[in-house]
């Protein structure tokens, strides 16, 4: 047991590195925490409240400087803990790999590419890179209706996988391997491994609440197989008849219990060499099962929210006799700026105008991001950084932001744009070309010519007052004279002056500029821009005081979607 002085030893020592890690003096409740973490303490509990009264009535008279001293005279170890960085661990983990990696990303191309789908993108085929793997893509576009798939995404998909640096090994698209479902399932069911019900959905889920298992649970491997084939001949209506994988009746959640491996669906395929050649069609738990194998999947990288598909699924590969993959499982990633978009919704929003098409710059589509200007090996470190971890997080792309300023802040030109644009006349002041740099740091000049009126942002507009004085940017010095209309006066060019008085420079347009238009996910900008913006088609600019864009169209007038600040 501890005496009192070496009681009082210890609490010192945590009241210390409190003190230290939040340069005040600690609660007393925070202090005694850390002494009654040790249980052998706990029934000296009157005892140790005195004592921890005494000893930060002590530390209350210490200076910052001292208790640092102190602690690093009585335990080194607490302040080292302290100077240790905590980051949070960044980047992929290594993989346990026993011979050759083979990894898939499958999505279900009902729409293009989202943020959560760049994240599969990018992951699975960093460990395949790394690993000298094999990378299949693989369109899981095997529901006709529910998640009815869009022609044009399956090149949407590898378009945007080339823009992120994959290539695919091979492609693989399910709705072309049906045959070879029909084949496993006609296998299972001469294993006893699966049966047809036809036991209404409602029927058959009171059932499997009470686990018990249903009439048609244990027909026999003939008949079945007998009902397997009138289900392919299309012999039953829609929901008349399912194909179940047995499992255990009796397991303790109800989603494992005997699931549906195939159902009847009658609506055509929009694939056109696929259309209405088939009626029978298997869910998503079949399919990647059969095709992970078919494949020689190694590991599997999915949500945590499908481990009972991995559970579901298991059930297969031990009636054949097959190994299953490795799994990895991460969390959900929601973007503060997205919040919870789903592609059908967005499908729907387009469909009613909320969203001009599947690039509008108010999404999270790998589209959208790159028609706003976004680099994709920042959006692949942005990815990689994510890591597989399993707990859920929320975080905005400011992240994503600092990864593309690094890149292209260093080659982007920089112009004049005036949002919300207000005229100013300018009195005392002769026509002349401004010039301004093209680049802070890379040089080169752009010549912007100007007559005496200019144009300014009405935010800027809304602070000024008159007999102030400031600086129109790369331009010369004014005072303001009026503001309803807004005047001014030229004062000379002399950039000292501005310094001395601290005054505000603004930036400016000329007023016959060229027309604007920014796109961004907060609303669209108008106003006027220098000329030489014209020059800039589908490259990255910062609009000075604005923020960065990429030049989408100068056609009639510039469109510019608005990158970030």
């Amino acid at each position: 047991m501890l005496t009192t002085d070496e009681l009082k030893l210890l609490i010192k020592k945590y009241a210390l590195q409190n003190a230290v890690k939040y340069s005040k003096t600690p609660q007393a409740g925070a202090v005694m925490g850390k002494v009654m973490a040790h249980p052998e303490l706990r029934p000296r509990a009157k005892e140790i409240t005195v004592l921890v009264g005494d000893v930060l009535r002590e530390i209350e008279e210490m200076t910052p400087e001292s208790r640092e001293d102190e602690l690093k005279k009585l335990a080194p170890e607490l302040l080292e803990e302290l100077k240790e960085k905590k980051e949070p661990e960044k980047g992929l983990p290594p993989l346990e790999i026993n011979g050759s990696l083979v990894m898939r990303f499958a999505p279900n191309p009902n729409g293009p590419p989202t943020l959560g789908s760049a994240r599969g993108i990018v992951v699975n085929s960093e460990y395949t890179g790394r690993y000298n793997g094999k990378l299949i893509i693989r369109f899981d576009d095997t529901d006709p209706v529910t998640k009815r798939p869009m022609l044009e995404a399956y090149d949407w998909y590898l378009e945007d996988c080339l823009w992120l640096g994959t290539k695919p090994d091979e492609v693989i698209i399910a709705s072309d391997r049906i045959p070879l479902y029909y084949e496993t399932a006609e296998q299972l069911i001469r294993k006893d491994g699966a049966y047809v019900c036809f036991c209404k959905q409602e029927v058959f889920k009171a059932l499997k609440d009470e686990k018990k298992a249903c009439p048609h649970r244990e027909q026999g491997v003939e008949k079945n197989l007998g009902l397997w084939k009138d289900m392919l001949s299309s012999c039953y209506k829609e929901q008349e008849a399912v194909l179940r994988i047995k499992t255990d009746i009796a397991h303790r959640d109800p989603a494992i219990r005997d699931w549906v491996a195939f159902r009847i669906i009658k609506t055509p395929h929009p694939r056109p060499s696929v259309g209405d050649r088939y009626c029978v069609w298997p869910l998503l738990d079949f399919e990647g099962a059969i095709e992970d194998h078919l494949c020689g999947t190694t590991h599997i990288i999915r949500g945590k929210d499908l481990i009972d598909s991995e559970r579901r699924q298991r059930y297969i590969y031990k009636y054949m006799g097959w190994a299953y993959p490795k799994t990895l499982h991460w969390g959900r990633v929601q973007i503060y700026e997205f919040g919870k978009l789903s592609t059908s919704a967005i499908k729907k929003a387009i469909a009613e105008g909320i969203y001009t098409g599947w690039d509008d710059p108010r999404l999270p589509t790998i589209r959208a991001i790159r028609r706003r200007g976004i680099r994709p090996e920042a959006l692949r470190k942005f990815m990689i950084d994510l890591g597989l971890g399993e707990t859920d997080i929320s975080l905005s792309l400011d992240t994503l932001y600092a990864e593309n300023r690094k890149i292209i802040d260093p080659i982007a030109n920089r112009y004049f744009f005036v949002w919300s644009p207000v005229k100013m006349e300018i009195e005392d002041a002769e026509p002349k070309v401004a010039k301004a740099p093209l680049h802070p740091s890379r040089g080169g000049i752009r010549e912007i010519p100007v007559g005496t009126e200019v144009l300014v942002c009405r935010d800027d507009v809304e602070t000024l007052k008159v007999g102030e004085r400031l600086r129109l940017k790369d331009l010369y010095n004014i005072q303001i004279t009026g503001i309803s209309p807004l005047r001014a006066k030229f004062i000379g060019t002399d950039i000292d002056l501005i310094k001395k008085e601290k005054a505000r420079i603004i930036h400016w347009a000329p007023t016959d500029g060229l027309k604007v238009r920014v796109l961004s996910p907060d609303g669209e900008y108008t106003g006027t821009g220098e000329r030489g913006i014209e020059k800039e088609l589908d490259r990255v600019v910062q609009f000075e005081r604005f923020g960065f864009v990429r030049i989408d169209s100068v056609d009639d007038g510039v469109v510019a979607y608005f990158t970030h600040r």
